[in-house]
């Protein structure tokens, strides 16, 4: 690694550091997660709230990613979330689940009661 490209990344680092969101909670992968979203209709703006399974979290500084899985309907939907976005106005954690896995992409394909995780206290 040369000097240009380390002094590069010090760069990179110190201007993401501005941006990254301190309010931020510890979420894990197994969560039940309530993210409220700036929507911005026209010229009023408002608060949308989503809802859902937290199934993968990619960690990677100001990138840093969660997907949430919800059924609407009967069918599944899942949506990635930038958390350090300035659009994301809260994060709560309604509540927290026992999972073995990294990535719960096997969700999927179960339904119903089948879905459910166990809850954990802590």
């Amino acid at each position: 690694m040369n000097f240009s490209s380390k002094s590069t990344q010090d760069l990179i680092s110190s201007i993401e550091s501005q941006h990254l969101k301190s309010e931020i909670p510890i979420i894990s992968v197994g969560d039940t997660v309530r993210i409220g979203i700036l929507i911005q209709e026209g010229n009023k703006q408002r608060t949308q709230f989503s809802e859902g399974v937290v199934i993968c979290k990619k960690n990677s500084g100001l990138n840093t990613t969660v997907t949430l899985r919800k059924v609407l309907q009967g069918i599944g939907v899942e949506k990635v979330y930038l958390l350090h976005s300035p659009r994301i106005q809260k994060i709560s954690i309604l509540r927290r689940s026992k999972v073995r896995r990294s990535k719960l992409y096997y969700l999927r394909s179960l339904s119903g009661k089948a879905t459910r995780l166990k809850q954990r206290f802590d």
